[in-house]
Order: structure tokens, then sequence, then C-alpha cells
């Protein structure tokens, strides 16, 4: 009977840099869909609260995969799942409800997400 072995190296400071750099990828991807969605100008647009202070990305949990745009006002959850609201268009034409849904699966820019991270990631990889 043939033995058959084998020897497996890994080279860990590749591995956590791979690991970091995915890391500051996602954080890159989350700031630029928030840039991207407030240059759409689909927010709704009142006194621009909503938009420029009190929308922003949480970084909290990046290192478990995970960053979040948040909007901490206690109404922009009413706006947003509310579109037959009739938003104003004088500051932002495109105002709407579902504000991010061009962005998500199905939508005209879905791709832009997972694009942008790739090209991230490999920058910060190194690849």
């Amino acid at each position: 009977m043939m033995r058959v072995g084998s020897t497996v190296r890994m080279n860990m400071s590749r591995i956590r840099r791979l690991s970091k750099a995915a890391v500051s990828a996602l954080e890159q991807t989350a700031e630029a869909v928030h840039t991207e969605v407030v240059q759409a100008q689909v927010f709704p647009f009142d006194t621009g609260n909503l938009q420029n202070e009190s929308t922003f990305v949480d970084h909290s949990k990046s290192a478990q995969g995970k960053a979040t745009i948040v909007s901490d006002t206690p109404y922009a959850r009413r706006l947003y799942y509310h579109p037959e609201y009739d938003f104003q268009t004088d500051e932002n034409p495109n105002a709407k409800g579902h504000w991010y849904e061009d962005w998500e699966k199905g939508g005209k820019h879905q791709d832009f997400a997972p694009d942008a991270f790739k090209r991230f990631y490999r920058r910060e990889a190194g690849l």
C-alpha cells in the first residue's frame, strides 16, 4: 500500500493582511454607497438634516463583516417606509421613500456595492 503525505504551510501574515484588507474594503464600500445615494439626490430634503447630519456609516462591527448606513432621526423610518408622501423636490429632485432601493438587489445600481468592494479589496490587498 502506498502512502501519500503533504505539508501545508500557512502564511499567517498574508492571511492577516487579506483579512484587514477585507475590513477596510467593507468600510470604504459603505462610505461609497452613502456618498452615491447622497449624490443621487434621493433623500427627502427639507432642511438637509436627514441627509447631511443624521445619516452616517457605522463601522463599529466591520471586523465582524457588517457596516451599516444609519439615519438616526425619529422621522427617518416613517419617511423611508411611506413612499406615497409628496416629497419636496426643490433641493433633491429625485427625493422619494425607499431611497436605497436602486442599490438593492433588482435595483438599477445593484452592482455598485459589489463592484466597489472588489475594487477597494484589490487595492487594499495589493492584488
